[in-house]
């Protein structure tokens, strides 16, 4: 693809190819197997120790801050799962995909079949309307098309102030999931792989999970336990997605743009920490993440000075902030998405493309 940039033609393929030099040439997409197996060591003794934890405690409303940390921890299995999913992990396909499969499925109850399908159409076209399924219509109205279609009744008070319910409904995200893996693992008519082992694999960790509740657990305290992990997770998880695009200039349809553009001006990265990397699952780093998928995720951060420099030196914003900055700009545009980008093209990735 080549364009005009000061009356001179550039190849907009090369500027990506030289940032991929640059990245290769600091060794940031080798596999850092260590790295990982340390993860998924240390989350695995985690889990495990919490169900240590819970027989221990007993009968005790106690067991709730049990049921929080082990949403968080979850969590951490759905980031493993997402990091082996891109093959971030080992050289071997097949062994990132058993890994993705075993950790999503047997310790998040999500199947990795379902999970890679949509996970993937929105890395192929971030933001771009009728093709990215992470803002096509569901319960938030991502879109000003959506929006137009609630304007009356309960849909359109709900989308006037769905902002601030989005993230009260992130508690409810991990119902959702499940729901969502074990309708995809049940369809017949799909050609996934290893359909039956993923349905398996969610139904049976589901169903341990609510049997042993009601085993150890008065039915009250059953269901509190369970409410609180189920809401725990769906908040990290969501809460750490939600940043990554969520106000971002949405692209039309039939706009062509090259790769680094298509990744970079439609991406917001949140400004990191240790503990917001892993609480974060390295997702805060989501413009590197979506320019190299495959690249593991401790290697993020160190590509994020070379990819910035690189935007820079094009021309190509490249947007960090910090992290409740970042969940105010997603509050503010869901909010106010219907008066919003009303022109497709009257956005900050127009204004630079018209440039």
């Amino acid at each position: 693809m080549r364009g005009p940039v000061g009356g001179r033609p550039v190849d907009y393929t090369s500027r990506f190819t030289d940032l991929m030099s640059d990245v290769k040439a600091a060794g940031l997409l080798e596999r850092r197997q260590g790295y990982y197996w340390i993860q998924i060591g240390v989350h695995v003794a985690a889990f495990f120790g919490l169900w240590v934890s819970f027989f221990l405690l007993g009968d005790s409303w106690s067991q709730l801050v049990l049921a929080a940390a082990l949403g968080v921890i979850v969590t951490q299995f759905g980031f493993l799962g997402h990091d082996a999913a891109h093959r971030q992990m080992f050289g071997s396909s097949a062994w990132n995909t058993w890994t993705a499969r075993i950790l999503a499925g047997a310790f998040a109850g999500l199947s990795f079949a379902w999970w890679r399908t949509k996970h993937n159409a929105h890395h192929k076209a971030p933001n771009r309307e009728g093709y990215d399924p992470d803002i096509a219509a569901g319960a938030i109205a991502f879109t000003p098309g959506i929006v137009a279609q609630r304007t009356t009744g309960f849909a359109g008070w709900f989308v006037k102030r769905q902002g601030w319910l989005f993230f009260p409904l992130l508690t409810l995200e991990g119902l959702n999931l499940h729901a969502e893996s074990i309708r995809t693992a049940r369809d017949k008519s799909s050609p996934r792989p290893w359909r039956r082992l993923e349905l398996t694999l969610v139904v049976g960790r589901l169903s341990a999970y609510v049997v042993i509740l009601l085993a150890f657990l008065p039915p009250g305290k059953a269901v509190a336990f369970f409410a609180v992990q189920m809401a725990v997770f769906g908040f990290c998880l969501g809460a750490s997605f939600a940043p990554a695009h969520k106000g971002m200039p949405l692209v039309p349809p039939e706009m062509k743009l090259d790769f680094l553009r298509r990744q970079v001006m439609v991406s917001r990265n949140v400004r990191g920490n240790p503990v917001l990397d892993w609480a974060m699952g390295g997702l805060n780093y989501q413009i590197e993440h979506h320019l190299f998928p495959n690249m593991p995720r401790c290697n993020l951060k160190k590509a994020r000075p070379i990819v910035r420099e690189h935007c820079e030196r094009e021309g190509v914003d490249y947007v960090e902030v910090g992290l409740f900055e970042s969940y105010g700009l997603v509050v503010d545009y869901l909010n106010n998405v219907g008066l919003r980008a009303r022109d497709p093209f009257d956005c900050p990735l127009s204004a630079q493309l018209r440039g």
